[in-house]
């Protein structure tokens, strides 16, 4: 049997499988899986270098479906080669008989590609479309970093071809010259609803592709010997500096009629359907396939790795890297902004921790990520990611599927654009930290299109849920000063798992020093009162800071507490707010749903009676020329604090 009637052969057999698996489940997606069977056929039984059971080898070329619905066709493949399945360190190789468990609730066949969900073959969870190619770019990234001559193969919907981030992702992969990235576009003509844009047909995408700065092969997807000599040619082109890439021609149901056209998306064949469409692909077979036995389909394995010393030492202290790195004037001071301590941490982290990759969209300069892009030692690890902040949080999980600790900064307001990403990162089990600089409404002068203003939100509702791991899904943190945000940093490497930290612009002085212990769940008591427990975090403790100075002169004794981790302790804190007879003001520099929304969880949930009153931004705020001014106009400021804090307690003339 020759190559091609063998990959015919496969492709029609893992057909039949996607048809069977999805028919059982009642639900999926096979017409996009037929159309994808003689690709992933020449991929996983002929181009790829990687071992059914041991599917994450180090070394191994790796396989995106950024076009998660159609992994049928891949799951029907890794069961036909009993390719290792399992969660944990449990490994067990998956059969054709497991195929018909696909979607059920303890299955490893979720309805879209989940490592976590113990398909180790896969190195993130896709199905939110346009994400795949920049998971590719991640895992190029640190395949050249490491030096591994690994590819990574994507595969992308022409549909999803609509996406920004997937040009994002292209820019991306040509800036950085990833050319062990191999995007494979599968256009087969129909999205959901309807057909294709004709701005994502098969010639338009190919000149997009080459305006990009990529080499595009255009071929039939289900021409085996077009398939096979394409990716040889990638393999070729991984020589020179400029990308390569495949815009395949296929057919939405390929080798059977009745399924093809529109409204068959997402829409299992059953019963006599079922049966008529295994005729149509037998019938299709006649002809293209052989009888005969054959070992034209051959895996071949990926070069032998010895893992290498990765170095992960302790960091040094916040006074040794001030005074490492010429800051000592500064630091007797006693004042630096949260971001600025931020890229201090960075540049200590990243000469103790050889895993840590700092990634910046374009304002590093801000951040102050640039402390680690130019130091020459870090500069490697320094990944440019320009104004896509969609890309470089799906990069990211890349990096980490790939064993790298990645740090992603950008304004805060600025990472909303990722929230998508993150979520799927979390889904993914990614190991990512993403640090959000200007925060709040300190930034002030700049305005409202650039405050991160619902962020903690957000954030905060995947800290009361459970990661795979569990923890929280998210750790929300918040330092205060410079000392938290530098410890705060450290903590997060610490930690696997995803990690949300705001920093802000203004500099502020020092409230802690090297005995105060910051870890992820914990707070600090700044001040110890017994009428008035105040709850705040980030730059607004400063604020609060000041007015109880104005509530000490009213004759009320209040207590300060910095909240700079979501979740907390929450026993611990509903002690403290039994200590100051149920009062609590919570205060925070964004909109609400985020800390004392946190906070007033807790005292439901407590059964406890506590009186409970809640500050943050009401309005949308406007420029300012100072942080005073953008906290008096949101009625923040600290003389708004004391009075309402005054006034729960009755206090006249507050």
């Amino acid at each position: 049997m020759s190559f091609e009637a063998a990959v015919h052969a496969k492709a029609i057999q893992l057909d039949k499988m996607s048809l069977d698996m999805c028919a059982a489940s009642g639900s999926g997606h096979p017409t996009t899986a037929m159309s994808l069977g003689h690709i992933v056929t020449v991929l996983l039984y002929h181009s790829m270098r990687w071992l059914p059971d041991h599917p994450r080898y180090p070394t191994s070329d790796r396989f995106v479906l950024s076009a998660g619905h159609a992994v049928p066709i891949v799951y029907a493949a890794l069961a036909d080669l009993g390719a290792a399945v399992g969660k944990g360190n449990e490994r067990n190789p998956l059969t054709p008989d497991d195929l018909q468990t696909l979607r059920e609730n303890d299955s490893y066949l979720d309805g879209h590609p989940n490592p976590m969900e113990g398909m180790p073959f896969f190195d993130a969870a896709t199905g939110s479309l346009g994400q795949g190619l920049s998971v590719a770019a991640g895992l190029a990234v640190a395949a050249k970093h490491d030096e591994l001559d690994k590819r990574v193969f994507c595969i992308i919907g022409d549909g999803e071809a609509r996406e920004g981030q997937i040009w994002e992702a292209a820019d991306f992969i040509v800036d950085h010259e990833l050319t062990n990235v191999l995007p494979i576009f599968n256009c087969n003509g129909y999205g959901q609803a309807d057909k294709v844009s004709v701005q994502q047909s098969t010639d338009r995408l190919a000149k997009k592709l080459e305006a990009a700065g990529f080499i595009v092969a255009v071929i039939d997807g289900h021409a085996p010997n077009e398939i096979r000599d394409a990716i040889e040619q990638h393999a070729e082109h991984m020589k020179n500096d400029q990308p390569f890439a495949i815009v395949a021609k296929t057919v939405k149901g390929w080798g059977a009629a009745s399924l093809q056209g529109g409204g068959w998306h997402g829409k299992p064949a059953n019963g006599d359907k079922l049966s008529q469409v295994h005729e149509e692909l037998t019938a299709t077979g006649v002809g293209l396939t052989s009888a005969l036995a054959s070992d034209e389909l051959k895996i071949y394995p990926p070069p032998e790795h010895t893992a290498p010393e990765v170095k992960n030492e302790e960091a040094m202290s916040f006074r040794e890297a001030m005074e490492r790195y010429d800051m000592a004037m500064i630091y007797k001071a006693g004042r630096l902004a949260t971001r600025k301590a931020y890229g201090l941490a960075m540049r200590a982290l990243g000469h103790a921790h050889e895993g840590v990759f700092c990634l910046d969209a374009d304002v590093s300069n801000s951040t102050f990520a640039e402390w680690f892009a130019n130091d020459k030692e870090l500069t490697d690890r320094f990944v440019e990611c320009k104004i896509a902040e969609q890309n470089m949080i799906s990069a990211a999980a890349g990096l980490s599927a790939a064993g790298k600790i990645p740090f992603c900064s950008s304004f805060a307001k600025f990472i909303t654009r990722g929230y998508d990403q993150l979520e799927m990162a979390i889904n993914s089990g990614a190991n990512i930290k993403v640090v959000g600089s200007h925060s709040g409404i300190s930034l002030a002068a700049d305005g409202p299109s650039q405050m991160a203003l619902p962020d903690v939100a957000w954030f905060r509702s995947f800290a009361t849920m459970k990661d795979h791991y569990g923890g929280p899904g998210c750790y929300v943190l918040q330092p205060a000063d410079a000392y938290a945000a530098y410890a705060l940093t450290l903590r997060m490497a610490d930690h696997c798992g995803v990690c949300y930290m705001r920093t802000f612009r203004p500099d502020v002085e020092f409230i802690y020093d090297e005995d105060t212990i910051f870890e992820l769940g914990r707070f600090e008591v700044l001040t110890e009162g017994r009428d008035v427990m105040i709850v705040t975090a980030g730059y607004m403790v400063h604020e609060c800071n000041k007015a109880l100075e104005m509530l000490d002169k009213m004759g009320v004794d209040a207590t300060l507490v910095d909240l700079y981790s979501i979740p907390f302790d929450a026993d611990k804190l509903m002690d403290i707010a039994n200590a100051n007879n149920g009062y609590i003001l919570t205060v925070e520099d964004n909109y609400g749903g985020g800390l004392g929304s946190a906070v007033a969880d807790v005292c439901t949930e407590s059964g406890d009676a506590f009186t409970v009153e809640q500050m943050f931004v009401k309005r949308i705020p406007k420029s300012a020329r100072n942080e005073d001014a953008i906290l008096k106009q949101c009625g923040l400021h600290h003389s708004d604090i004391a009075r309402k804090a005054a006034s729960m307690l009755g206090v006249v003339n507050a």
